[in-house]
C-alpha cells in the first residue's frame, strides 16, 4: 500500500457536501424551533405544541424516506453522479420554499420536499465515495460524509445563536434558513465536473470510461498501473459473475446470500437511531433547558458548543477506521454512550424535581437547586456526542455503504438508508413526548438501548476493514454468528481480515 493520489481524496470531500446539507437542515430547526418569531409566524400564537413539534421534524424525515428509496432507482438509472445533481436541485427547492415560508403549512411543505433531497443525498453520497475509494482507506473516505453532516449541524447552531442574539423579527430565522441553500448551490453546480462512478461505469458495459477513471483517481491517468489493472480487473470479474444472478426488484433483495447483508445493513442504520443522537440534535434546546441552563441565548449557545465537539470527535474516525475496524468502534462506541446516558438519567433522577407545567402541558425538571448536577448532567450530554461521533455516526454509513455486490449496492443501500429515515421519523415523533411524561427516563431508555447494540454487534456484524467491494462475498459466506469466524481466524492468524500481516501475505491484497 502506497500514498493515494489527492484526486480520490479531493472528489469524495467535495462529493459530502451532502452531508453538509444534511447536518446544517437537521442543526437548524433545533435552533428555530425556540424563536418566538418563529413560533408566532407559524400558529399565531407563543408555543408550538409536542405533535407541532414532532411534524415539522417528522415531515422532512418522511421526505428523507422516500427520497432515499427513489434515488436507489435512480442511481441504477442515471448514475450516481446525476443522482447527487437531482438531490442537491430538490433540496434547494425545499430550502427556499422554507425561507419563505408564510405560516405552518407551507414550512410542513418545504420540510417534505427538501427531505426528498436529502433522502437521496444520504444514500447515494456514501455508495459513491464507496465506489471510488480504495479499500485500505474506504472507511476514511466514507467518514468524510459524517464529518461534514457535523460542519452542518455545528453551522447550522452557531447560525441560530448569532441571529437569536444579533437579529431581530422575521429575519432570526429566515436567514438560518436561508443559509442552507448555499451548500446546495456549491454541490449542484460542482458535481458536474466530477468523475462517473467506474464500478457504475463498468456495469454499463462502458468500460474503457471505467478504466480511465480508475487511472485519473489513483494513478495520474497511467491505465498501465498495477493499482488501477487490479482494480479494474476485480470489478470486471465481479459483475461477470454478478449478471447471472442480476437483481431485477427489491423483493429479491431478501433471499439468498443477500438476505443477511441486507438485515446487518438495515439493523446498524436503525440502531444508529435508537443510540438517542437525534433526540439530542434536534432538541438540544430543550434538553438543555430541561438540564438546568435557563437563558435562552445561553441554551442555543450551549448546543453551539456541543455542535464544535461533534465535529471535532468526528476526527478520530476519519484518522483511525481503517486501523480499528468496524467492530471494535461500534462497540466501544456504544458501550462510551450507553454509560453516559445512563449517569445523565440517573443523576437527574437522583437531584433533579419533576412537576408538572400547566403553561405547557408537559413535565419538566426543575435542576435549579443543585448547579453541580445541572453540569454533570450537560458534560455527560457532551460525552455521549463525543462517543457518537467516533463511532456510531461514521460507521452507520460506511458499513451499509461497503457490505453490497455491485448488482444490488444501489438499491440495497437506498433501503437500508430508508430505514435510518423511518426510525429517524419515529425518534422524532416520540422524543418530545418522552422528555414531556417520562423526563429523565428517556436519557435512561436511549442508554439501555446502546448496551443491548454492543452485544449484538459483537454477536452478529463481521469485520469488513481492508476488504475490497468485490470481496465482501467472501467476509459474508462465514456463519452467521460473526464472532465465531473472528475467533477462528485469530486462531488461524488470518483474524478474518483485520490482521494485517496475513492481509499483506495473501499476493491477492497485493498492490
Amino acid at each position: 500500500m502506497g500514498e493515494f493520489s489527492w484526486r480520490v481524496y479531493g472528489v469524495c470531500f467535495f462529493a459530502a457536501f451532502g452531508g453538509l446539507c444534511f447536518g446544517y437542515d437537521t442543526g437548524v430547526l433545533s435552533s428555530i424551533l425556540t424563536m418566538e418569531d418563529f413560533i408566532f409566524t407559524m400558529r399565531g400564537r407563543d408555543y408550538l405544541t409536542a405533535l407541532e413539534q414532532g411534524t415539522l421534524t417528522g415531515l422532512l424525515l418522511a421526505g428523507c424516506f422516500v427520497g432515499a428509496l427513489i434515488a436507489g432507482q435512480t442511481a441504477e438509472l442515471i448514475s450516481r453522479k446525476r443522482t447527487i445533481i437531482l438531490a442537491s436541485l430538490i433540496f434547494m427547492i425545499g430550502a427556499a420554499i422554507q425561507t419563505g415560508a408564510n405560516g405552518y403549512a407551507m414550512m410542513v411543505t418545504g420540510r417534505a420536499v427538501a427531505g426528498l433531497g436529502i433522502g437521496g443525498l444520504s444514500m447515494i453520497v456514501p455508495v459513491y465515495q464507496s465506489e471510488l475509494a480504495p479499500k485500505e482507506i474506504r472507511g476514511r473516505l466514507i467518514s468524510l460524509q459524517q464529518f461534514m453532516i457535523t460542519v452542518g449541524l455545528m453551522i447550522a447552531f452557531w447560525a441560530g445563536a448569532g441571529t437569536n442574539i444579533n437579529l431581530t423579527g422575521e429575519a432570526t430565522w429566515r436567514v438560518p434558513l436561508g443559509i442552507q441553500i448555499a451548500p446546495a448551490l456549491i454541490l449542484f453546480f460542482g458535481a458536474f465536473f466530477l468523475p462517473f462512478s467506474p464500478r457504475w461505469l463498468a456495469s454499463k458495459g462502458r468500460n474503457e470510461e471505467a478504466l480511465q477513471v480508475l487511472a485519473k483517481l489513483h494513478a495520474n491517468g497511467d491505465v498501465t498501473s498495477p493499482f488501477v489493472q487490479q482494480e479494474y480487473n476485480e470489478i470486471i470479474e465481479q459483475i461477470s459473475q454478478e449478471r447471472a444472478v442480476a437483481i431485477t426488484n427489491y423483493l429479491e433483495l431478501f433471499k439468498g446470500r443477500n438476505r443477511r447483508r441486507l438485515v446487518l445493513g438495515m439493523l446498524i442504520q436503525v440502531f444508529q437511531q435508537f443510540t438517542g443522537i437525534n433526540s439530542i440534535m434536534y432538541y438540544a434546546p430543550q434538553i438543555f433547558k430541561q438540564a438546568g441552563i435557563g437563558e435562552q441565548s445561553a441554551t442555543l449557545i450551549a448546543s453551539g458548543v456541543n455542535g464544535v465537539l461533534n465535529m471535532f470527535a468526528t476526527i478520530p474516525a476519519i484518522l483511525y477506521m481503517d486501523k480499528l475496524g468496524r467492530r471494535k468502534t461500534l462497540i466501544s462506541g456504544a458501550i462510551f454512550m450507553g454509560v453516559a446516558m445512563l449517569l445523565c438519567g440517573i443523576v437527574m433522577a437522583a437531584t433533579g424535581r419533576v412537576y408538572f407545567d400547566e403553561a405547557e402541558g408537559k413535565h419538566n425538571v426543575d435542576m435549579s437547586g443543585n448547579v453541580n448536577a445541572s453540569y454533570f448532567c450537560i458534560v455527560m450530554i457532551y460525552f455521549f456526542v463525543a462517543g457518537f461521533a467516533y463511532s456510531w455516526g461514521p460507521v452507520g454509513w460506511i458499513y451499509p455503504a461497503e457490505i453490497y455486490t455491485l448488482n444490488v449496492r444501489a438499491k440495497a443501500t437506498s433501503m437500508s438508508t430508508a430505514a435510518n429515515w423511518l426510525m429517524n421519523f419515529v425518534i422524532s415523533q416520540i422524543v418530545p413526548v418522552m422528555l414531556a411524561d417520562i423526563t429523565w427516563g428517556t436519557y435512561i431508555f436511549f442508554g439501555c438501548c446502546c448496551f443491548i447494540m454492543s452485544v449484538i454487534v459483537y454477536i452478529f456484524f463481521p469485520e469488513t476493514k481492508g476488504k475490497s467491494l468485490e470481496e465482501m462475498d467472501a467476509v459474508f459466506s462465514g456463519s452467521i454468528l460473526a464472532f465465531r469466524d473472528i475467533r477462528a481466524g485469530r486462531q488461524n492468524g488470518l483474524d478474518t481480515g483485520v490482521n494485517e500481516k496475513a492481509g499483506s501475505i495473501n499476493s491477492e491484497e497485493k498492490i
